[in-house]
């Protein structure tokens, strides 16, 4: 067998992103210099949690990490895909972090993937696992992606400090490539949805959070429907916390989202067991904050929300080689890290062009042609 090439790479940024593409473009790399200045250098639990998870769902990956976590080898396997399998998120980030990545890697995997992950189901540095389902999952489908066998079922739900959620996910693989998309129509909202959830607190959380969300909305159109999902006993996890998430539906079959959740969990480093319950915000003010947020990403423009723009930009990238055209509004950091990180490992660059008319922005590309091959292996 000939010697090994690694791609070098240095840092602790994008570290999911890349371990993603690496796996995707079968592309061998090292990280070095992984927070190797900081306090606690290396890595942190949730990042050798997501090696872990790589590991549960390829076949012959290896991964090397030094003595102090500040440098990694990584050679990706196949992806395989599987039923029944179960993984522990942790606590120190939330479902949603390990979700993006999860999926779009298993849309390539021999077999389609069913997957049992405890952890966080709402936090506020992650997109919910309610935002997954009501936005993620559809974004998906524009691509070609088959309905039927993707799904996110919420058995638990846990807010942090320690967790206690436990979602189901099940992926469909792509028989054999994505589909090249024109999406650049934005359309108007004709609807809003969302849901409230509270654990281990009084429903009447839940209830103050819609109706000042609903007061915000009212003003503009009429079909606004928020679902509570109170959860008492074992689903509702071990720490109490309340929150929303909404998604607006628009005309031309966008969904643009935005959530929020609060909790007495790691919202500040002094730990403080008597004053830490001073950092809740009364759920009312909750429920007009995430509303404003919602009409700001709205007001933004673009096919997807900010928080979804990395997650459109790779779906297009790994495209068969055919030109995708999508609209989005201002780009956000992560969305241009994606860019430049798909052009390292893709090869694919995009056309960015501003719309000054809409104050939004057309990008073009030509997709690598990623196929599904792991499926012609068996």
């Amino acid at each position: 067998m000939g010697k090994i090439s690694y791609t070098r790479l240095k840092g602790s940024q994008n570290f999911r992103l890349r371990l993603l593409l690496a796996t995707l473009s079968s592309t061998p790399i090292i990280i070095n210099d992984i927070r190797a200045e900081s306090t606690f250098p290396g890595l942190r639990p949730h990042e050798v949690s997501f090696l872990r998870l790589l590991e549960k769902v390829s076949d012959d990956c290896a991964v090397e990490v030094n003595e102090t976590g500040t440098k990694l080898k990584y050679l990706p396997g196949i992806v395989m895909g599987g039923r029944h399998l179960v993984h522990d998120c942790g606590t120190s980030r939330s479902i949603g972090y390990f979700l993006e990545p999860l999926i779009v890697l298993c849309l390539f995997g021999k077999k389609p993937l069913t997957i049992r992950l405890q952890g966080i189901t709402n936090d506020s540095k992650d997109p919910s696992v309610d935002t997954f389902r009501s936005t993620t999952l559809p974004l998906l489908k524009q691509f070609g992606i088959p309905s039927e066998g993707l799904e996110l079922k919420i058995e638990s739900r846990g807010v942090s400090p320690l967790g206690g959620g436990e979602v189901i996910l099940s992926v469909p693989i792509v028989q054999d490539t994505l589909k090249a998309i024109t999406w650049i129509d934005e359309g108007m909202v004709k609807r809003i949805r969302g849901t409230t959830f509270s654990t281990r607190v009084s429903v009447q959380f839940e209830n103050t959070m819609l109706h000042a969300a609903r007061g915000i909305f009212n003003h503009y159109l009429p079909d606004v429907h928020i679902y509570t999902d109170h959860k008492a006993g074992p689903q509702a996890g071990k720490s109490p916390g309340y929150g929303i998430s909404l998604v607006a539906e628009t005309t031309s079959g966008c969904y643009i989202s935005a959530d929020m959740a609060v909790s007495y969990g790691r919202g500040d480093d002094e730990d403080e067991p008597e004053d830490e319950k001073k950092d809740l915000s009364p759920p009312g003010d909750i429920g007009e904050k995430i509303a404003s947020t919602l009409l700001g990403e709205i007001e933004q423009g673009g096919v997807v929300d900010s928080t979804h723009q990395g997650l459109l930009f790779l779906l297009c990238a790994l495209c068969p080689q055919d030109v995708s055209k999508v609209r989005v509004g201002k780009l956000s950091p992560y969305g241009i890290e994606v860019l430049r990180n798909i052009r390292d490992f893709l090869g694919v660059k995009f056309v960015i062009k501003p719309d000054p008319s809409t104050e939004t922005v057309i990008l073009k590309c030509v997709g690598c042609g990623l196929k599904n091959l792991s499926r012609k292996a068996s």
